[in-house]
């Protein structure tokens, strides 16, 4: 499969960074967020994409033509994905066609190596539980995952404990309407590269996700 990756500065709106995410047969396009950008350019200057395509196409090329007997594709809609996350990276929003993804950095929510909430937690919690309701969502997704220090067997009960105490805020504001999946991944699925500080903060984390309801 072939990757095309373009870095883009984010656009920055009251102290949020929003970046586009269009995935399509085999190819997908990416406008990085903060926490990825850096500050110099994203290309060499004067190599900068242009809207114009770098040769002239002939539409009357044979090359270009379908075989004989082929059809093209059923047309669907592609599937585009919106990524909100805040400017010290703490908190991450995707929203695509179907569902909404809430990622919360674990040092916002737990001390190191602890699964007890802070106090600040509950607020951040209750504010992915209104949006449930918002959506009427009633199957919810909690997951947790660590970095990869320390153990693997670790990582994986650290993970599990972390996700059963953020969905225990979460029932308390839901109620029993709402079916949860709750799961530890510990080191699996990273997001970021455990080889730096930086990218360890962005794995250790938990996830709240649910479909995307009729409501808004």
């Amino acid at each position: 499969m072939t990757h095309i990756r373009t870095r883009r500065r984010p656009i920055q709106l009251a102290g949020m960074a929003i970046a586009t995410v269009a995935l399509m047969a085999g190819t997908f396009v990416t406008g990085t967020s903060t926490a990825l950008a850096d500050d110099g350019p994203s290309v060499p200057p004067g190599t900068e994409a242009s809207s114009k395509p770098p040769v002239e196409v002939d539409g009357q090329d044979p090359d270009l033509k379908m075989v004989d007997g082929a059809t093209l594709a059923p047309a669907r809609v592609l599937d585009i994905v919106q990524v909100v996350e805040d400017m010290g990276g703490e908190e991450r929003r995707e929203d695509s066609n179907a569902d909404i993804k809430f990622a919360l950095q674990a040092e916002v929510l737990f001390g190191k190596d602890s699964a007890k909430l802070s106090s600040a937690a509950n607020s951040r919690i209750a504010a992915i539980a209104a949006e449930i309701k918002k959506q009427n969502a009633t199957k919810v997704r909690v997951f947790g995952f660590t970095d990869d220090l320390g153990s693997s067997a670790h990582g994986d009960v650290l993970s599990k404990q972390r996700a059963n105490a953020v969905q225990s805020v979460l029932v308390k504001d839901l109620g029993s309407t709402v079916t949860f999946e709750i799961r530890g991944y510990g080191e699996q699925y990273p997001i970021a590269d455990n080889s730096t500080e930086e990218g360890r903060k962005k794995n250790r984390r938990v996830e709240v996700s649910f479909p995307r309801g009729t409501s808004s």
